[in-house]
């Protein structure tokens, strides 16, 4: 590729106005960008702000039901939903996972009443679910156990497929759970209901927050390497995101999201497929921290942060700045 050389070449020229940027933007963030989480809690009326991640809240399922009509107003296409079960009802075998009448199906019904324009994802995992913190069943030595739980999950998309998802995500790593489901939602009658497979999920320590949101922090026994990808590894996530697709998954994912840039460009570039990012808690904390400490301004900090992961090759980002961003994006 010939360019011309200085001065004849100014690369500074088209970047002299705001208008001209504008123009010559390679990637645009919008609100349809965006995949806002929200957490859910038992009751009525109820907020209760995340100690650990400032300026989010669990809600009650009739607070879950206005959330979605903002983020309809908002032009926000979709919102993830995440359960803090209660303690008594956690058990080893995850059983609150398959009622029906669950915290996050509730909260599903409630969603698609209150605003039916809005996309609904629900997490096909049982750490939610377990006293153990783990994302399966697990054996006599703690290790997880993958066909066991692959059978329960494939019962979960299920339930929440029933509630009214239209988009379930197994983000719990287990190997081949992603045909299961598709095999079971095709049988069920549920051809239109995606599957968001978190494809490439990582061992990370950056998902602190989350656990406390979830009420799963201090449950956890050991960690979930078993199942979980080591953050050393590039390729492996390749065959992860092979096998994920091979199996039906109709989008993959990304998690976490700005350390692994890298890794959601080679998924792009090899398989040309929607790439979507979990922006997670301790991203999320990280720039609140840093905001509450006078070291950056947090609307500048959100929107760069946001379209590093359009430039990356990203589809959609799953954060929880989702409301503010689409705020400062629509003004």
């Amino acid at each position: 590729m010939t360019y011309a050389s200085f001065p004849a070449l100014r690369m500074r020229r088209t970047r002299a106005n705001a208008w001209s940027r504008a123009m010559v933007a390679e990637h645009v963030l919008t609100p349809s960008d965006l995949i806002w989480p929200l957490f859910i809690a038992e009751g009525s009326g109820v907020e209760e702000p995340i100690t650990t991640l400032p300026g989010v809240s669990r809600w009650s399922v009739d607070r879950i039901a206005e959330r979605a009509r903002e983020a309809r107003d908002l032009g926000i296409p979709c919102i993830a939903l995440f359960p803090n079960t209660p303690r008594e009802l956690r058990s080893d075998d995850a059983r609150e996972a398959l009622n029906p009448d669950n915290l996050i199906c509730r909260a599903v019904r409630a969603a698609k009443e209150a605003a039916p324009e809005v996309g609904i994802l629900t997490d096909v995992a049982l750490d939610p679910y377990t006293c153990h913190g783990h994302d399966g069943i697990v054996d006599d030595a703690g290790y997880v156990l993958n066909d066991r739980t692959s059978g329960v999950l494939v019962e979960q998309a299920l339930v929440q497929a029933a509630a009214g998802a239209d988009i379930v995500a197994p983000s719990d790593m287990m190997d081949g759970r992603v045909a299961a489901i598709r095999e079971a939602l095709e049988r069920d009658g549920n051809h239109n209901v995606q599957i968001m497979a978190y494809a490439a999920k990582y061992a990370s320590a950056f998902y602190g927050p989350f656990r406390d949101a979830v009420g799963s922090r201090g449950l956890l026994k050991g960690d979930k390497k078993t199942y979980q990808m080591d953050y050393a590894n590039a390729e492996e996530a390749l065959r992860e995101v092979a096998l994920d697709l091979a199996e039906g998954a109709d989008t993959v994912m990304v998690k976490p999201g700005m350390p692994y840039l890298d890794i959601i460009r080679r998924v792009k570039d090899r398989f040309e497929v929607p790439v979507f990012a979990y922006h997670v808690s301790g991203e999320y904390a990280m720039i609140e921290a840093a905001v509450a400490a006078g070291c950056a301004e947090r609307d500048p900090m959100v929107i760069e942060s946001l379209t590093a992961f359009k430039r990356a090759g990203c589809s959609g980002i799953l954060t929880y700045h989702a409301a503010h961003a689409a705020r400062l994006l629509g003004a």
